[in-house]
């Protein structure tokens, strides 16, 4: 929506029902078949027109949000800029509600949220293909920022294919006392399948289809993610966490 001289797009998190990982590339990247699923927890990004580029943020985590170029935020506005010759001269406003370091993409979120805002507020109408391609630099999540929905990402995550939703899920999020980093992750990960054969990743059929039917029963018996084991070895106080959610009731 624009109000008096800004644009604020609201992005939803997301959750990864399905992350298959594959050995690491000579790039540093891994192969990925990743099922992401939006979900109804949103960061809100409103740009408004200034000097030069600057950064607030306000929200749950707020403190440990960057507010320099680092941002994806900031990163997204001078890519944009870059590609259509103009100098970003935006103040961007995060209201976050996402997570901060939760792997629910809530940096990606703000990333994306950025790029539409400021295409829309300094008018450029850029194609949808461009967008994404300055998603991708961006980072592998922020794509999906930007489409939404329900998506398999294949190569690093950044290449997109839409999947249908047959239903509703609903899902529960515990907040932990700290965040992990990606990089950390993926450094355990491979840590952990040094030596091992690692296979080529892959969606799985059968969660395929319970997402297209909306089975909330069936997707949970496969729920699968290939950086859990390396996330609960970096902070294995999150095995109680788990334990507490299925002791619950949860699925």
């Amino acid at each position: 929506m624009s109000a008096h001289g800004s644009v604020t797009v609201r992005v939803p998190a997301k959750v990864n029902v399905q992350l298959a990982v594959g050995a690491a590339r000579p790039d540093g990247f891994h192969d990925l078949a990743n099922v992401f699923l939006a979900v109804s927890l949103y960061d809100e990004v409103t740009a408004t027109p200034a000097a030069g580029l600057t950064i607030t943020c306000e929200g749950p985590d707020a403190d440990k949000v960057p507010l320099d170029r680092t941002n994806l935020a900031a990163r997204a506005a001078e890519l944009l800029a870059a590609r259509h010759g103009i100098s970003p001269d935006v103040h961007l406003h995060i209201r976050k509600d996402i997570p901060v370091a939760g792997g629910m993409a809530g940096g990606s979120a703000d990333g994306a949220g950025a790029l539409l805002a400021c295409d829309v507020l300094w008018g450029l109408d850029t194609p949808r293909e461009v967008l994404l391609e300055i998603c991708a630099e961006l980072g592998s999540d922020v794509p999906f920022s930007l489409v939404g929905g329900a998506a398999l990402g294949t190569g690093r995550g950044e290449r997109l294919t839409g999947l249908p939703v047959g239903g509703g899920f609903h899902w529960v999020f515990a907040a932990a006392d700290g965040g992990l980093s990606t990089p950390a992750v993926y450094g355990e990960f491979d840590r952990l399948t040094e030596g091992v054969e690692v296979p080529e990743p892959a969606a799985s059929p059968v969660l395929l289809d319970a997402l297209r039917t909306g089975d909330t029963t069936a997707l949970a018996a496969v729920l699968a993610n290939d950086l859990q084991a390396a996330a609960l070895f970096l902070r294995s106080s999150l095995v109680a966490t788990l334990v507490a959610g299925t002791d619950a009731g949860t699925l």
